[in-house]
Formats: C-alpha cells, sequence, structure tokens
C-alpha cells in the first residue's frame, strides 16, 4: 500500500485547507490511521489527529476544536479538514498507517501547509 497526502497550500490566519489522503490499497484492514506534521527543519514527524476504523478520533492539543479527521475506507480515503488556520499549523503534512509503534508504510512526499500571520 502506498499512501499520498495532497490538499496543502497557502491560507491564511483564520483560514481552511482540506487535506486528502488516498491510499494505492484497502486501508479498511488498517484499524489506525493518522495525520502527522513535519514542522521546520526538524525530521520529526508529530501526530495531529488519528481515527480508528470504529470511527473514534484523537487530536492533538494543539488542533482540538479546529481539525477534523474523517475516512472513507470504501473510497480508500482519508481527510483532515483544517478550521481556523493559524501559523504555527504551518508544516509538511504526512498520512500513514498507525501500529502503534509506529508507520506502518513508506512516507510518502507530504503535502506542503503554509499559513500566512
Amino acid at each position: 500500500v502506498q499512501l499520498q497526502a495532497s490538499g496543502g497550500g497557502l491560507a491564511q490566519n483564520g483560514g481552511s485547507l482540506r487535506l486528502s489522503c488516498a491510499s494505492s490499497g484497502s486501508i479498511s484492514d488498517f484499524d489506525v490511521m493518522a495525520w502527522y506534521r513535519r514542522a521546520g527543519s526538524t525530521h520529526r514527524r508529530d501526530h495531529v489527529a488519528v481515527i480508528t476504523n470504529s470511527g473514534r478520533t484523537n487530536y492533538a492539543d494543539s488542533v482540538k476544536g479546529r481539525f477534523t479527521i474523517s475516512r472513507d475506507n470504501a473510497n480508500r480515503r482519508m481527510y483532515l479538514q483544517m478550521d481556523s488556520l493559524k501559523p504555527e499549523d504551518s508544516g509538511v503534512y504526512f498520512c500513514n498507517v498507525d501500529t502503534g509503534y509506529g508507520p506502518l508504510v513508506p512516507w510518502g512526499q507530504g503535502t506542503q501547509v503554509t499559513v500566512s500571520p
């Protein structure tokens, strides 16, 4: 399975973006999927939001109430609706399967999100 994030771009402070994660194969067998963000020059990717197959979600404190994660197993996609964007939300966003021990598949290129002050 390959996962590719898209939908990033330039947004103004307070604006919105919707990220999409497309899978080359079925995602129905993957319980937990997640969005990650790599900010600045760091190589670390931090969890932003996770979703289980049953629809349970969890968010980083910094995005709670502003971001919404969803998944569409039938169409092999996952989404991240990003509202009330802030400059500190800027970074490269990635999607992956979260095994609990780390990501399952090789990282895709990610999608750049830049929020202007």
